[in-house]
Order: structure tokens, then C-alpha cells, then sequence
């Protein structure tokens, strides 16, 4: 006699909480910043019972009031990330900075490049008049110093932002709506983080965006962030250290040179800085151009092929 019963079907629960690839990602990036709230209720805490001080240079930028802040992101995040990863049953590395090719060749060409790429736009502002070097900031042991500590500040930086923006998140998105809609999201969301800096523009940020897509290409086609993270590190680097210029609107602190905008602001990008000038997206569009002939495969494995057991 034929079995009559009739066929199981999902809870509505299940199908609203539970995807095929477990937990639906907008929950999971709910979860995400549900433990990201909570670690930063708890520093606030601490830094309460510690009486913390506000720094003595305020609104510029200094290795250690930066570093600070951008070590507090990427601890947040990598503590939440490691959190959802046992949630999910994943490797941590699956979310893009594995261990095992940390601070490697991908790492230092990024950062070459991304040295190169911010020295080629202020070099285009220079020839149309609008940059000029006048002289040395810092010498002696103070500008070694300053150089380590920069080095190390905007490594911290590199780490933070990318895998902030390009990490958990952009992987997690992934899964949802595939690679290229969640690099335009990520990339806008990226943008919008920077809107409150001071002295930000809509060109300035629009740069930022271009970044952020910039930084997905990377991602897409060496696997991981490292080679995002060294291009951003030596991106800033260049810009607030080895130049001395503003750095999304914020003046540096303890730079290697002097250097002054004239002419336009559509040229020199005013009060934000080279990032604001035209010919930023346009560098980085040359290094995407570039980097796709170099970099021809797509080496990210898909995440929407990643199932939780």
C-alpha cells in the first residue's frame, strides 16, 4: 500500500532564520555587530575605570591616538569574526586574512604599489602646479622614530579597515548575493564610515568608494586581503608620513616632509586632501587595470558553496 503521509516541509522558523548555507546572512551579520556592540560597551567600560585622557594633539593624526583607535577595530572585529566562525562552523581564514601569508610577497608589492600610486598622484598635482615639497619635517632620531611608529600605525590601519569592510562582512554578503554586489555594498559602506572625518567632501568620498572596490578586486583575484592591506598601508603611508599631507582631511603629525597645495581645489583636492583630486580614482583605476592583466584568475573561493555541516 503506498505511504500516504504527506512531505515534510521546513518550518517557517527554519526557512526565515535557516538558509543552505545555514543561518541566513543577514542574520549572521546581525549577530556580527550584536557582538561587536558588546565588545565596545565593554572597552568603554574599562576605559571609563581607567580614566582615560583625550590625546594632547587633537585633531591630528598621531601614530599612537590612530593606532589606538584602529587597534580597537580590528580587535573588535577579529574577536567577533573568530566568534562567528565557530558559530558557523568555519575556518577563520575563510573571511580573508589567513595566517599563513601574513606579511608575505602579496603583502610588500601591495604596499610598493600602493607607496607608487600616491607618489604618482601628487606628482601629477606638481606638474600642474598645484604640490610642492618645501623641505624636511623631521630629521635625526626623531624621524626614525616617527617612521617605525608610522610603519607600524598604518599596518594596524591596513588590518583594521580591510578586514572591517572586506573581511566578515564582504565574505558573509558573498554568500547572499554573490561577490560583485557585496563589493559595491562593502565599497559604499566603506564610504560612508568616512563621511563624518573632518573636512571630507562628496569627491572625497567618492574616492573612498573607488578604494573599496579597488580593495575587492584584490581580494577577488589573490584569494585574501593581504595584498589590499599592504596597497593601503603604503597608500597612507606615503600620504601622511613621507609627504606630510592631509589624510582624508586630517593633518599629519611628526611627517618626513613639509609639503604645500596651491591652485584650485578641484586640482589639490583642498581641505581632504590628494584623495579629493580627480586624478586619485584615476591612479586607481590605471593599478586596477594593471593588477586584472597581472592577476588574471579569480583565486576567492565561492562562498556560496560554503556549507555549514
Amino acid at each position: 500500500m503506498p505511504d500516504s503521509t504527506p512531505p515534510l516541509t521546513p518550518s517557517p522558523q527554519r526557512s526565515f532564520f535557516f538558509g543552505p548555507n545555514g543561518i541566513r546572512p543577514g542574520w549572521r551579520v546581525l549577530i556580527f555587530f550584536l557582538i561587536i556592540l558588546g565588545e565596545v560597551f565593554v572597552l568603554f567600560l574599562l576605559m571609563l575605570l581607567a580614566h582615560a585622557h583625550g590625546n594632547a594633539a587633537a585633531g591630528m593624526l598621531t601614530p599612537l591616538g590612530l593606532g589606538i583607535t584602529e587597534g580597537m577595530i580590528l580587535l573588535t572585529t577579529v574577536v567577533a569574526a573568530f566568534i562567528m566562525s565557530r558559530i558557523e562552523h568555519r575556518r577563520f581564514a575563510d573571511y580573508g586574512l589567513p595566517l599563513r601569508h601574513a606579511l608575505r610577497s602579496h603583502f610588500w608589492i601591495g604596499a610598493l604599489v600602493g607607496f607608487l600610486s600616491i607618489s604618482a598622484c601628487l606628482f601629477i598635482i606638481f606638474v600642474l602646479h598645484g604640490f610642492r615639497i618645501t623641505g624636511l619635517a623631521t630629521s635625526g632620531r626623531t624621524l626614525l622614530l616617527s617612521a617605525l611608529a608610522w610603519s607600524l600605525t598604518f599596518l594596524i590601519v591596513g588590518l583594521a579597515e580591510e578586514f572591517a569592510f572586506r573581511g566578515y562582512l564582504q565574505f558573509t554578503f558573498t554568500t547572499g548575493m554573490g561577490f560583485w554586489p557585496a563589493a559595491f555594498l562593502t565599497s559604499a559602506i566603506f564610504g560612508l564610515a568616512h563621511a563624518g572625518n573632518p573636512g571630507e567632501s562628496k569627491f572625497g568620498l567618492v574616492s573612498v568608494v573607488c578604494f573599496g572596490l579597488l580593495f575587492c578586486l584584490f581580494l577577488r583575484r589573490t584569494g585574501n586581503l593581504w595584498w589590499a592591506v599592504g596597497f593601503h598601508a603604503g597608500w597612507d603611508w606615503g600620504q601622511t608620513f613621507f609627504y606630510g599631507v592631509r589624510d582624508s582631511g586630517a593633518p599629519a603629525y611628526h611627517n618626513f616632509l613639509n609639503s604645500s597645495f596651491s591652485g584650485p581645489v578641484w586640482l589639490t583636492g583642498g581641505s581632504v586632501g590628494p584623495e579629493a583630486s580627480p586624478f586619485t580614482p584615476i591612479i586607481l583605476a590605471v593599478v586596477a587595470i594593471l593588477f586584472g592583466w597581472r592577476y588574471r584568475e579569480n583565486r576567492q573561493r565561492d562562498a556560496r558553496k560554503h556549507t555549514v555541516p
